[in-house]
């Protein structure tokens, strides 16, 4: 196969990671693909625009920061006409591979692709004088460092893999099914997805798997390549003959075939590589708190007071653990505690774009997030039910958080903000004063102490009018008193030593 190539650059670059330094290589590589677009440089800024739009596309699973969407959408119409050019000039390679120079069809492919690659040029060349590199310049300053607030490696990245993985997988299973040229397609952008973020953010599976991605890319794409070639020649009627025609098909056939059965040797049976994939990711329980993990990263990059949030939902646990409730099966048990601690940890998401109503506005964030694997819709809709009513207006039929609930939701939706309106109460001077609850029964009254409350302090007031609501649900009356921690008396023997 011919392959035209660039002039040797001689590269001496820091270690290739991070996107800080894949956002520099983009400018670099603007340089020299300008000069005359040559699939190599064509090549290196795609690569390097790929990078960086994986990496925000990663990123925004947990980071709502716009500019990483602005960024993505920046390097959109740069990447798009470059990867028009960049397929002519594949197209043109595999032309030169499978005919033969006296071959009329040959030639005519010939000509065509050289007449749509001297067309893509011109727009590529219009699309990277339209980027905007002053602004791209910026970003690169101002991305990384949100960046770096996730540890690359770390369980929340394996999460996202193991999305991605399970998407990609069942493109995997279809293609294998249908063996159309759409499913085949399908499979290689679901992989690519999949690849990215393992190439991005989990540099040891990286280095183990680095071999069998590229190899079953580059099969995926070399199959997508030769349909394109095939559709492409019958679209616009190349062929003189019938002869030419199942010549032609026949190549390509043979072609897309042998790439097919490579691709299944890899991936099929009992070493399958997919099998060696899945079993590096996330498990079990594992696959549920690295969700919970996601989510309460994503609440942590809006939550301008995080630490208070924190502190609430363990108190809010606390409260939950101690309530004497009315448990139904321990599943669901488990289940709501996992609501009522994912609700408090995001309840004040919403401070991020207003003050005023913040409540409404963190109900809403919380609602537009694409659930994480392990999680469901329906528990994460609860869950901004939840943190709506942490504080404002007392819930009641007919409001939108509560629509569409069956009445067991509903009661367990009140439950839960109530128990979180009063744990928000303990801590809204967000002194972190308050530390330990405990609670017992005296008859019919339920009494919460609480270390570190006084009956005189500027919270008091709050916190007996946040306990209605858990009054009213409960239908018990709750009385708030302080705990006092009583300091271990030393025996004599210890204190005579």
């Amino acid at each position: 196969m011919v392959v035209a190539t660039a002039t040797p650059r001689v590269k001496t670059r820091k270690k290739q990671h991070g996107l800080a330094f894949w956002m520099e290589r983009v400018l670099e590589e603007c340089d020299h693909a300008s000069a005359d677009f040559a699939p190599d440089p064509v090549h290196d800024l795609r690569v390097a625009l790929r990078r960086c739009r994986s990496m925000a596309d990663g990123l925004m699973a947990m980071d709502s920061e716009p500019a990483w969407k602005r960024m993505k959408k920046a390097g959109k119409n740069l990447f798009s006409r470059l990867g028009e050019l960049r397929d002519v000039q594949v197209m043109r390679e595999w032309v030169q591979k499978l005919g033969t120079s006296d071959d009329p069809v040959t030639i005519a492919l010939g000509q065509f692709t050289s007449v749509r690659e001297a067309e893509f040029k011109r727009e590529s060349a219009q699309a990277l004088q339209a980027f905007d590199r002053d602004q791209w310049q910026k970003w690169s300053r101002e991305l990384p460092r949100r960046a770096s607030r996730v540890r690359a490696g770390s369980a929340i990245f394996k999460h996202l893999a193991l999305e991605r993985w399970t998407e990609a997988y069942a493109l995997h299973r279809r293609a294998l099914r249908s063996g159309s040229p759409v499913a085949w397609h399908s499979l290689r952008i679901g992989l690519k997805r999949f690849r990215y973020i393992v190439e991005n953010f989990l540099p040891v599976q990286h280095e183990e798997w680095i071999e069998d991605l590229k190899t079953l890319q580059d099969v995926l794409g070399e199959i997508h390549d030769l349909d394109v070639l095939w559709a492409t020649a019958v679209e616009i009627h190349i062929f003189p003959d019938p002869e030419s025609h199942s010549l032609w098909h026949t190549r390509i056939l043979s072609e897309r075939n042998h790439r097919i059965q490579s691709y299944r040797h890899k991936t099929m049976g009992r070493d399958s590589v997919w099998q060696q994939w899945r079993d590096e990711l996330p498990l079990g329980k594992q696959i549920e708190s690295s969700a919970l993990a996601r989510l309460k990263l994503w609440g942590s990059f809006l939550d301008p007071d995080f630490k208070h949030s924190v502190h609430v939902a363990r108190l809010a646990v606390e409260l939950y653990d101690s309530l004497p409730l009315k448990k139904l099966e321990d599943s669901d048990g488990k289940e709501q505690r996992a609501t009522l601690r994912l609700a408090a940890l995001l309840h004040d998401v919403g401070l991020s774009r207003k003050k005023k109503g913040h409540q409404k506005t963190s109900y809403r964030l919380i609602q537009k997030v694409h659930p994480p694997l392990g999680w469901s819709q329906e528990k994460l809709s609860m869950a901004a039910a939840v943190a709506r009513y942490h504080r404002g207006v007392l819930p009641r039929n007919g409001q939108q958080p509560l629509a569409g609930l069956t009445p067991a939701q509903r009661q367990i939706t009140l439950r839960l903000a109530g128990i979180l309106r009063l744990a928000n109460a303990f801590d809204s001077d967000r002194s972190g004063r308050i530390q330990r609850l405990r609670v017992h029964e005296d008859g019919r009254i339920l009494i919460i102490s609480a270390q570190g409350y006084s009956a005189r302090s500027r919270i008091a007031e709050e916190i007996a009018a946040a306990r209605h609501l858990l009054e009213t649900v409960l239908r018990r009356p709750i009385m708030i008193k302080p705990l006092v921690v009583r300091k271990p008396r030393l025996q004599a023997r210890g204190m005579a030593a």
